[in-house]
């Protein structure tokens, strides 16, 4: 498995992190998602984004309901923030958790950068799949209890 290094950031940093997140987005800002991944050979068809995808917007483009999901998240979806410990120079990943349809618990890794020397923003979705295992309380550390 690799090596992860993972950290809370405080509520201020998080806030900001989403607020540059939908500037980015509303700015131009590319989105990058990989619809099929390498890892996804080994793993339940269900907790694949592509399956993920298909089910939750079947009638829509993915890139355009990604970024209006991404639009849409708030500090108290927010899991955790992990360094990429295979490429270290890389951003930051933030993990959030958001609920569909009432009981669907779909976890989303993503990871913002600026790409190119004229700062070209790009926001990587690593991941947008059913969770594999269930959210519990002790995984939001700024949801409302």
């Amino acid at each position: 498995m690799e090596e992860r290094k993972i950290r809370i950031e405080t509520e201020l940093e998080v806030r900001s992190y989403i607020q540059n997140l939908r500037y980015a987005l509303k700015n131009g800002a590319k989105l990058n998602f990989q619809i099929r991944r390498r890892i996804d050979d080994n793993r339940d068809e269900k907790y694949t984004n592509q399956y993920t995808v298909n089910k939750l917007f079947a009638d829509e483009d993915p890139v355009v309901a990604l970024k209006r999901e991404l639009m849409s998240l708030t500090i108290e979806e927010y899991m955790q923030t992990v360094k990429d410990l295979r490429f270290p120079d890389r951003s930051e990943m933030r993990e959030f958790g958001k609920i569909y349809n009432g009981k669907e618990e779909v976890y989303i890794k993503i990871r913002v950068e600026l790409l190119g020397e004229y700062g070209n923003t790009t926001t990587f979705v690593m991941s947008f799949h059913f969770a594999e295992r269930p959210f519990t309380p002790d995984m939001f550390p700024y949801r409302k209890r």
